[in-house]
């Protein structure tokens, strides 16, 4: 049988001067499997060999894939059943690594939960995907799952503590929560320890999971900017690591791969977790982003001597090349390469990232709705594609279509909307049709997904992002969406119409401002300094605006449509950015 994601290797961007490194695969034939046999594989062949180091502690392989067994089993006598979601609120630890594979084992589908969102954002989350049992931090029951609990009862609570599977004495851990030093919470009324369940023989009833059954439920902003579920399945993501598997042509096995990223996040999900279970490569997974000074020390501590990878957002890598005191650590025995996703990696963040740890970094592109790499840079020392979002991952199509109609591909040189081809492009949002149909497009037996991102082409197929059509924000790596800012803000009562926009930021890349029209009645009696502490009450912290202007109306479209880019375009921070 053919290859139906065959790319033609005559396609300009396959050209050594273009770039593409000659150890790497145009095409790849990808396999059918689903990812807890990804998992099983690695388990066999690297038994003894490191998989996940989290809070001090190690485990291998062979010990994560038996607790993976063992929760599966118990979910599955807590009555979890191929098709159902199951929400993960977890920080990045060995529970989100257990419960995300041991869904795969039975066929259930997860959907990661950002355990700093505010209650009514997981509602909407949990409402959208039909979660039917979730796993949640005990320090996270009072704040973020009590509060919605009569709106959306949950049947199945599955409770843990930080430190539920690190390897620790259980004096220390009373000793710990007694002290408040290790964060708890009350369990509610019906609760299940995860504690209990891991204690479960692992042996779970067998189920048939194919390549084509969800896996995952991904929150995105798509095309229109209202958060949406992307729905992907084993193939999707299976595809998408074996892609970057191929990309690291120098050779995974063994590495260190760093999870600073939060694994609920599709950048990790795959980059940092999917990835290393495919190639034997164990996480170094943080509960959440450490000081520059703590992770540097850890990285020399533990990680790999020269080979050592880490995936991350540009201000991450930022902060480690301006730290005055990197040079005490000798990182660069350490990191081998890195991937800068997210949002541009620029040219003088990348000399001084490079000039301070001897790692060769590279610009990664993606979107969750393709599992989400879409390409990146070559890890090849002394090839950069500085400004150019890199190569497309084997097996990965592309091309540059017209706006207007989306029938003519355009030539180099000219601005159009990226459309991209492959293996890891989405089944579709959850429950809605016309958006897919609106963003998955099938032409010349492929299925092409709109990405709305703006750009052109050079003579050898490389992509320059020129403008981003969705307007999506991006703040230290996080996508924002105008849209979802705009309805937390306006939810204020005293807000009559507000519109958002983000603005270049040093700090955080760019930062979210809002323009906010008052209610007549109320013009007076709130201060902006007011409204931005009602924002940081009420909303998560990375969607929180960080420049409030009040204003007597806002600019429309004669069919009433506000114009954020005529505000974005005449705020002074914008017209001061440095090009």
């Amino acid at each position: 049988m053919s290859n139906p994601y065959y790319v033609d290797e005559d396609k300009p961007w396959f050209k050594p001067e273009a770039g593409w490194p000659a150890e790497a695969p145009k095409n790849l034939d990808f396999p059918t499997h689903s990812l807890y046999e990804a998992l099983a594989h690695s388990a066999q062949r690297y038994r003894s060999r490191k998989a996940v180091w989290f809070l001090g502690t190690f485990m291998t392989y062979e010990e994560l894939h038996r607790r993976v067994l063992s929760l599966a089993a118990g979910l599955a006598a807590q009555g979890i059943r191929k098709g159902d979601a199951v929400a993960l609120i977890l920080p990045n630890s060995f529970q989100y690594v257990i419960g995300y594979y041991a869904c795969m084992r039975l066929g259930a589908i997860v959907t990661g939960v950002n355990p700093t969102y505010k209650p009514g954002e997981v509602l909407h989350q949990l409402r959208i995907t039909g979660v039917k049992a979730v796993i949640v931090l005990d320090s996270l029951i009072e704040t973020l799952l009590n509060p919605i609990l009569k709106e959306y009862p949950i049947p199945t609570i599955i409770v843990t503590n930080i430190v539920d599977q690190v390897k620790m004495s259980g004096f220390k851990k009373w000793l710990g929560k007694k002290l408040g030093k290790i964060p708890t919470g009350v369990l509610p009324s019906g609760a299940i320890p995860f504690k209990d369940l891991m204690r479960t023989p692992p042996h779970p009833p067998e189920v048939n999971v194919s390549s084509d059954d969800v896996a995952t439920y991904i929150m995105t902003g798509g095309t229109t900017g209202v958060p949406k579920a992307a729905v992907l399945s084993h193939f999707n993501c299976v595809s998408n690591m074996v892609q970057l598997e191929a990309w690291l042509y120098q050779g995974a096995s063994g590495a260190c791969n760093v999870g600073v990223l939060p694994l609920f996040h599709s950048f990790a999900m795959t980059c940092v977790m999917n990835l290393s279970v495919q190639a034997g490569m164990w996480m170094m997974l943080f509960p959440k982003p450490p000081d520059i000074e703590s992770l540097l020390k850890t990285i020399c501590d533990i990680g790999e001597d020269h080979h050592t990878f880490y995936c991350g957002a540009e201000v991450l890598f930022q902060r480690i090349a301006d730290f005055p005191d990197v040079h005490k650590y000798p990182i660069a025995d350490k990191l081998s390469y890195c991937i800068s996703g997210a949002g541009p990696l620029h040219r003088p963040v990348q000399e001084r990232f490079e000039k301070a740890t001897g790692a060769v970094i590279v610009e990664g592109y993606g979107l969750s709705e393709a599992s989400p790499v879409v390409c990146a840079g070559p890890l090849t020392k002394g090839v950069r594609m500085i400004g150019k979002i890199g190569l497309p991952m084997p097996g990965t199509d592309w091309k540059i279509m017209d706006i207007e109609t989306g029938t003519r591909t355009l030539a180099p040189g000219e601005d159009g909307e990226l459309w991209v081809a492959g293996p890891q492009v989405m089944v579709g949002y959850l429950n809605q049709p016309q958006e897919t149909a609106d963003t998955i497009v099938t032409e010349d037996g492929k299925r092409w997904l709109l990405t709305g991102d703006i750009g052109h082409m050079d003579e050898w197929g490389r992509v320059t992002i020129s403008d981003r059509k969705k307007q999506l924000i991006k703040v230290r790596g996080y996508s924002v969406f105008p849209k979802e800012v705009e309805e937390l803000v306006g939810s204020h009562p005293d807000v009559l119409e507000v519109a958002a926009a983000g603005l270049p930021d040093e700090a955080s890349g760019e930062a979210i401002k809002v323009w906010i029209v008052l209610r007549p009645e109320r013009r007076g009696s709130i201060t902006e300094e007011e409204m931005s502490a009602w924002c940081k009450e009420n909303i998560t912290h990375y969607k929180v605006p960080k420049h409030i202007e009040f204003r007597e109306d806002l600019p429309k479209t004669l069919v009433g449509k506000v114009m954020r880019r005529h505000l974005q375009e005449a705020d002074p921070l914008f017209k001061g950015r440095q090009e």
